[in-house]
């Protein structure tokens, strides 16, 4: 593809030893640059790839994506932005492949990662190909393999590419993509034309990116502001913040909402917990449905709600799509049961509004006469104002409180447990083990047969993050290891 053919959605402020040189490719890593390429010199959080550019023209790169002129003997287009700019690049590359498919965006600070793979199911459900994007890859359908995955949304151009083999090699029409507010606000979702905006809920969390629960709406906001007339949004009518992401739609894009305590379009009533699952009523402006999940929690019954709203704003079949969702576990370290007598749980919670739900859950199927106990850290690096908070409800809510580590990264895992601690009205009785593999060894003294235990945080991950190194940790290995529990 021509330079000048490339740069046609770009908003170009200047060209620079300009030449309409042929293109091949877009990195935006030096060391994996390719010749023929265009490298756009991004700024991160530690590196500025503008010190990276002469790498890059040695190792073959035809042009340069900048945000000032650089003493390089190649053609530079000059932009107000890189980080803006590589999305509309990469779509144009890659021809605007989103045009082609109905892709469903799931934002929302929960459930984001439960409600595409439902939405994946659904579909495939009612005879349709579906892919899915999100935290654990991409995948083209719901019994594929799992690509990896760096970030919950892909950078533009991986993310432009991988949509480009959905339509083209695949064959898919439908792709269910978590959207997250960072890629958002940092346009890696630039060129992508929504068919269908879904939100789950807001509560804190990401605000050592954002500052402010404000700014981090506006982000979110952004998925529904650019759905056009024609376009789907599904919002969760019960959120505090519902009705500001339904002001920001457009004339002409249709609205379903979804509920349980408010005058929803679809409804879920006579709601009711065991340790099989949840059960409840759906209703919806045509019929009523009797649904037994297996999965558990208020969490699950909203999740479920917003898939099968987008359902039936496709006008696919919820009979079908009921059925298929039923047996469902869920998804990989979400509310998952690891261990059974006592019950262990793996959850991905990480926020307090996550941490909140998933106790709940839990104490709704925890028998009369025994604990509920959690095990969490917090994460270094991140929001620490949510550290007390995490403390304050794992109190409230557990009978026994264990606090350890979570991808301390670069801080120290005791300052951050003490943050944590400052949320307790009283200390005397909470285990703290800063080492979370002997933390959850801990579980088996304090826990009787009968007892519920959520270990959350990580979930799916099977990593831990220290100050110098990557450590391979999976909750579910090591509760499984402490109960001798083998898996095949």
């Amino acid at each position: 593809m021509k330079l000048s053919e490339l740069i046609t959605d770009v908003n170009v402020k200047e060209k620079y030893n300009y030449s309409d040189t042929e293109i091949t490719g877009i990195s935006y890593n030096s060391k994996t640059t390719k010749k023929g390429d265009i490298f756009v010199c991004l700024r991160g959080e530690h590196v500025d790839g503008h010190n990276f550019a002469e790498d890059a023209v040695k190792l073959g790169a035809s042009a340069i994506m900048c945000e000032t002129r650089l003493e390089l003997d190649v053609p530079q287009v000059i932009v107000a932005s890189t980080e803006q700019s590589i999305a509309p690049l990469a779509n144009v590359f890659y021809h605007k492949p989103s045009k082609g498919v109905n892709l469903i965006g799931v934002t929302g600070t929960n459930g984001k990662t439960t409600v595409t793979h439902l939405i994946q199911r659904i579909i495939e459900s009612n005879n349709q190909k579906c892919a899915l994007i999100g935290t654990l890859g991409y995948k083209l359908s719901s019994d594929g393999e799992y690509k990896e995955a760096k970030h919950t949304t892909p950078q533009a151009p991986e993310l432009q590419k991988t949509l480009t083999l959905i339509k083209d090699e695949a064959k898919i029409n439908y792709v269910s993509m978590e959207v997250s507010s960072h890629s958002l606000v940092q346009n890696r979702v630039g060129g992508c034309e929504y068919n269908c905006g879904v939100f789950t809920n807001l509560t804190q969390d990401h605000l050592d990116y954002h500052v402010t629960m404000e700014r981090y709406f506006d982000a979110k906001a952004l998925l529904f502001k650019r759905l056009k007339a024609g376009n789907i949004a599904v919002i969760n009518k019960d959120d505090s913040w519902a009705e500001r992401f339904i002001s920001v739609l457009a004339d002409g894009v249709k609205l379903y909402t979804y509920g349980i305590k408010t005058d929803a379009d679809i409804k879920a009533e006579n709601i009711s917990f065991s340790p099989k699952g949840a059960s409840f009523d759906c209703i919806t402006p045509d019929k009523k449905y009797s649904i037994n999940l297996s999965m558990n929690g208020m969490f699950s019954v909203y999740n479920v709600l917003a898939a099968l709203t987008v359902a039936y704003s496709y006008g696919l079949d919820l009979d079908m799509a009921i059925k298929v969702l039923e047996p469902l576990k869920g998804v990989a370290g979400r509310f998952e049961i690891v261990v059974h007598h006592p019950l262990v749980i793996v959850d991905y919670a990480h926020t307090p509004d996550g941490l909140e739900n998933v106790l709940k859950a839990a104490r709704e199927i925890t028998p009369k006469d025994s604990k509920l106990i959690c095990v969490f850290g917090c994460g270094g690096d991140r929001d620490a104002t949510k550290r007390p908070k995490m403390g304050a409800i794992a109190e409230e809510l557990s009978d026994k409180v264990i606090v350890t580590s979570d991808n301390p990264r670069s801080e120290d895992p005791q300052q951050i447990i003490t943050d944590i601690l400052a949320g307790f009205k009283s200390v005397n009785d909470v285990i703290v083990e800063a080492d979370r593999g002997k933390a959850i060894q801990y579980i088996k003294e304090i826990a009787s047969e009968n007892d519920v235990v959520v270990i959350a945080g990580k979930g799916h991950e099977d990593y831990q993050i220290l100050n110098d190194r990557t450590i391979h940790f999976d909750d579910r290995e090591e509760a499984r290891k402490v109960f001798n529990i083998v898996t095949v």
